[in-house]
């Protein structure tokens, strides 16, 4: 396994991590942890396909990122509910 498959597994394995935890119940689909993990999942393998130039994942990456910080943000700003 060359450099740029082990960072584009990384990243993927990072991204697979959250659904797997989200999909189990383990951590909130609209909780910082969730999309945090996406974000840092997505950049690092959009950082592995900019260095392999594959421009369809590159596009793909970048807009799963932009997505989970523009999540993130809503999450943050959202007022918490009182117990």
């Amino acid at each position: 396994m060359n450099f740029n498959d082990l960072i584009g597994t990384i990243g993927v394995g990072i991204i697979l991590l959250a659904y797997f935890l989200n999909i189990f119940s383990l951590i909130k689909k609209d909780g910082i942890l969730f999309y945090s993990m996406n974000i840092i999942g997505a950049s690092i393998a959009c950082f592995a396909s900019i260095l392999i130039n594959y421009m369809p994942f590159i596009i793909l990456e970048a807009t799963w990122a932009i997505v989970s910080i523009v999540g993130l943000l809503k999450a943050i700003k959202k007022p918490q509910a009182s117990t």
